[in-house]
């Protein structure tokens, strides 16, 4: 489950589970950035193809969050996810296509 859902369903649930999910919300954008952050630049393209196809399937869980008729928060969270999620596969590819932009012969 998408971690904006499982947020707007604790948004409905008891104080506890908001703060656990939070803090693993917290830890997981840490350690994505402390990965991402090692890595070295001969290997950026192709994590970036294959990080530009998670958000892909980022883009239908949050059109699935979106569209499930929750609530109104359950449907805005999902709708700010759906931007989101967009901007960062829009952003991956062009990223990707300078990248490879560099490794061809000039003429």
């Amino acid at each position: 489950m998408d971690n904006i859902a499982l947020l707007a369903q604790a948004a409905s649930a008891d104080g506890a589970t908001l703060v656990m999910l939070l803090t693993v919300f917290v830890l997981a954008v840490f350690v994505g950035f402390e990965v991402i952050t090692k890595v070295p630049p001969t290997l950026h393209t192709p994590l970036m193809a294959g990080s530009n196809a998670v958000s892909g399937i980022t883009v239908v869980g949050a059109l699935v969050a979106a569209g499930a008729g929750q609530g109104a928060l359950s449907t805005g969270l999902g709708f700010v996810a759906v931007i989101l999620a967009t901007i960062n596969v829009v952003g991956g590819f062009l990223v990707s296509h300078r990248m490879l932009e560099m490794f061809r012969k000039k003429d």
